[in-house]
């Protein structure tokens, strides 16, 4: 009798040691049945069921309906409860912001892009971004609101809510981002940078066997996100993806933003082309200018971002042989460029491992300006049912109940 009392303990301790990962799957459309989830949990359907079960009981996931399967009954179809909320999100540039509503599963609705002088600092730019988010989550129903978050250009520490010394976020160092937008609007915040943003957003349309990623963004600076057995992976410090500083042959002597010389970022970054460029004669502004000639056919833009390409390349090469994924995604404003993904793609063939390259997707991204958007939203949905769930954890404990889910950090897919 004690040891089938045991077992069920077991059991259920490890159904709540599951919640957390449930939630995830099902926010992110990723898993929509306990079969589904079973799969890609690598755990007994037993728990699993009891797992749902307790968050159906608590009001997180709701079952309805019914869905097509291989065999046997039909199978029930989960989502997340209360589902009519949304998240507003903002993904944001140097000059503009590109904004949002996002759906838990990935919708995405009411996209926009507004003026965003990042450089004016966040005591400035912060409370003019809120306003514009402020009115949208007005349009859908403030009641409704559960999360908003942020896509930034810098690096950041998830911990704390902030960036931590970007190179191109004057005043911005150490700023408490996701506390000043939970007190300002009452609802959980999240912030991450934008490659990890773009990662996430991304992995919620792709399909559910692609578990392991690269996504790559080239703008103005470089940075990646990395997707691991369908989590993204952050590293021991939250630095995983940092690739720009990379040193390059090509690079020489050249000054990089980190102290370094030859970095990636000096050669294959937008800001790079933008210089290299103008040392060729190029009547160049910004990365915009160097977009537009290399579409028009222009020699010297498009000599420059093939061989930009082909130094990005050079440097994925290594991480693909080394991690072997199923997908390098590229986004950012170089990604529209056929003779820069082309180059990316080459090099990757030439240099990475047949058995590597076999079944390798190598493509844009396809939610192309939005993956960020989607990105950030995601990660405000899924630090809101964090959150519910260390509620539900702490009524538990309070009323003897079995032992609550254990409470997630940092949000990761």
């Amino acid at each position: 009798m004690n040891e089938i009392s045991t077992t069920g303990q077991r059991t259920a301790k490890g159904a709540s040691a599951l919640a957390p990962r449930i939630l995830e799957l099902v926010a992110s459309g990723q898993a929509s049945s306990r079969a589904e989830l079973a799969g890609l949990l690598g755990a007994a359907a037993s728990t699993v069921s009891l797992a749902v079960s307790q968050l159906v009981e608590r009001g997180l996931i709701a079952e309805e309906g019914t869905q097509a399967s291989t065999g046997g009954r039909p199978r029930k179809v989960l989502r997340l409860g209360g589902a009519d909320g949304f998240a507003v999100a903002a993904d944001l540039g140097g000059r503009h912001a590109r904004v949002g509503v996002v759906l838990p599963g990935g919708g995405l609705t009411s996209v926009s892009t507004v003026p965003f002088a990042i450089a004016d600092g966040p005591e400035a730019a912060l409370p003019r971004l809120a306003e514009t988010l402020q009115a949208l989550a007005e349009e859908h129903g403030p009641s409704k609101l559960r999360g908003v978050g942020l896509s930034l250009p810098g690096p950041v520490d998830v911990a704390s809510g902030s960036v931590v010394m970007p190179s191109r976020m004057p005043g911005w160092n150490r700023f408490p981002i996701t506390d000043w937008l939970q007190e300002r609007f009452g609802v959980p915040a999240a912030a991450d940078n934008d490659a990890n943003c773009m990662a996430v957003g991304e992995h919620t349309v792709r399909p559910a066997e692609h578990r392991q990623s690269i996504m790559v963004k080239i703008g103005s600076a470089i940075g990646a996100g990395v997707i691991v057995d369908g989590h993204l992976f952050r590293g021991a410090t939250g630095a995983a993806g940092e690739i720009t500083h990379i040193r390059v042959v090509g690079g020489a002597d050249t000054p990089c933003s980190c102290g370094n010389t030859g970095c990636l970022e000096t050669v294959a970054s937008g800001a790079a082309l933008v210089r290299i460029l103008r040392e060729r004669g190029a009547q160049v502004e910004s990365l915009e200018d160097v977009v537009r000639l290399a579409t028009h056919g222009d020699p010297e833009a498009t000599r420059a971002v093939r061989k930009a390409g082909d130094y990005l390349g050079q440097v994925l090469a290594t991480n693909v042989n080394f991690f072997n994924p199923n997908a390098v995604y590229l986004g950012g404003i170089l990604s529209t460029l056929e003779p820069f993904v082309a180059a990316v793609r080459s090099q990757l063939y030439e240099s990475c491992h047949p058995l590597v390259t076999e079944h390798l997707t190598i493509e844009r991204v396809s939610l192309s300006a939005d993956a960020g958007l989607v990105g950030a939203g995601q990660f405000a949905l899924q630090r809101a049912l964090a959150d519910a769930l260390r509620e539900v954890g702490r009524t538990d404990l309070a009323s003897g109940r079995l032992p609550a889910p254990a409470a997630p950090g940092p949000r990761t897919p």
